[in-house]
């Protein structure tokens, strides 16, 4: 009975052993692989000292440490260094290589993390990504080739210029609005910009840029003839009647004024909706044809009335008091009932739904961040993705968005700026100011 008892134990002891040392070799074995890690930009094959570097990492076991260095001619520098706080699986660190005072030329880039497994008898897995990058300081040269007479405000303008480098981005600024520059095919760049109508020659400085992929960025005041223009003033009553019409709708598009009056409606709606709706022209405005779409003379709405123009100031009252102030950014065009529209000039469809204040819409893109729109329309007669020729039936005028009677908003974008329509529907000036600066 002993031998069997000691057998036994024996036994149960072999087997707690097994256990301990499979529970150990779990522990230790279990998590064999380092942190992720993420480098934004990907494996870039050059970089600039201000190059904004996005790190990320993760690990199932938890975070220890990171360490960035860069290393030249046997030397080496550490860049970033971080210890992170227990329970951390996710970190994303930002830095830059100002500091290290690179000259141009090769270098290496070494970026090494550590988790928190017990691996290595606790010190844990690591990763390590190290990377042949190539430092690059010298900023993109610009050289304009052509530049317009001059540019009015609330219109625009097109300059051509050349780049000694490659790059990621360049076009002309005005505070916070972008124009981009397409690349043609002669290498050069052309570059569609506008003269906002709510700046003044007292404050419109459009500067021209360029960033190259290591992110070495030149930019410099663009010396050109800005004009000045006035714009008419405009008071347009809000009646009862109207806001009876349009309740539907403006409840629909100001949800959180539900329970307020239909006239509370409206001016949340011709404020905050026409924010959001003149926000998504402008990002559809950022991405356009390398290169002009149309030719020959810009149409509008035959046999029709301007009843509202470019740039008028409108005063809206109510009761005989002030409510709101916008301003107008298209011509408001007037024929018959459910007139037919025909497209400006050719292009390719990009939009066309409702919107907000500006009703059913179609977005034509013309190239070179050129867009004409066509607002309140009754009817689509096109779809996005459509090429249309000038002159073609793109829908039919109507009521929709907040009109108050039967017409067509026709306006004209440059990267989603509203500009000048008449520009554009004056053959001579396209000729004096566009097309004939492109051939230069």
């Amino acid at each position: 009975m002993k031998k069997k008892s000691s057998l036994r134990l024996s036994h149960i002891f072999l087997l707690l052993c097994l256990i301990l040392a499979g529970a150990g070799a779990y522990v230790l074995m279990h998590d064999m692989t380092g942190p992720v890690l993420n480098l934004v930009p990907e494996n870039p094959e050059r970089l600039g000292p201000t190059q904004p570097l996005e790190l990320t990492l993760s690990d199932e076991s938890g975070l220890r440490s990171v360490q960035v260095t860069v290393r030249k001619n046997g030397k080496s520098m550490t860049v970033l260094r971080r210890d992170f706080p227990p329970e951390i699986h996710d970190a994303k660190l930002n830095f830059d290589l100002s500091e290290t005072r690179l000259p141009d030329g090769e270098f290496e880039l070494e970026i090494r993390a550590w988790d928190t497994a017990f691996a290595g008898f606790g010190s844990g897995n690591s990763t390590t990504l190290s990377l042949p990058v190539r430092m690059d300081t010298q900023p993109p040269r610009i050289a304009v080739r052509t530049v317009p007479p001059a540019i009015r405000r609330g219109g625009c303008a097109v300059i051509v210029y050349t780049i000694n480098k490659d790059v990621a981005e360049t076009g002309v600024r005005s505070d916070d609005l972008f124009f981009p520059a397409y690349k043609q095919a002669d290498g050069s760049w052309a570059c569609l910009f506008a003269f906002p109508h709510q700046k003044t020659t007292a404050n419109y400085y459009p500067e021209i840029m360029a960033r190259d992929d290591a992110g070495n960025i030149t930019s410099s005041r663009l010396l050109i003839n800005a004009i000045g223009r006035n714009f008419t003033s405009d008071t347009l009553p809000i009646s009862e009647n109207f806001l009876n019409q349009k309740a539907q709708e403006l409840a629909r598009l100001c949800p959180e004024k539900q329970n307020a009056s239909t006239l509370e409606q409206y001016i949340c709606v011709n404020n905050g909706e026409r924010l959001r709706d003149d926000a998504k022209l402008l990002e559809l405005g950022q991405k356009s044809n390398p290169s002009f779409l149309w030719s020959g003379k810009f149409q509008h709405l035959p046999r029709s009335a301007v009843k509202a123009n470019f740039g008028d100031s409108r005063t809206y009252t109510s009761g005989g008091k002030k409510i709101d102030h916008q301003v107008h950014t298209g011509l408001d065009l007037a024929s018959v009932a459910r007139a037919e529209v025909p497209a400006a000039n050719a292009g390719r469809v990009i939009f066309a739904e409702e919107l907000g204040i500006y009703g059913n819409i179609v977005v034509i893109d013309h190239g070179l961040g050129l867009m004409t729109l066509y607002s309140h329309l009754s009817e689509f007669r096109v779809k996005p993705g459509d090429e249309v020729k000038g002159g073609q039936i793109i829908g039919t005028t109507g009521t929709t968005g907040l009109a108050a009677g039967d017409h067509v908003h026709f306006g004209v974008l440059v990267s989603g700026v509203p500009v000048q329509p008449l520009e554009w529907l004056d053959a001579k000036w396209v000729q004096n100011n566009i097309t004939s600066r492109m051939k230069k």
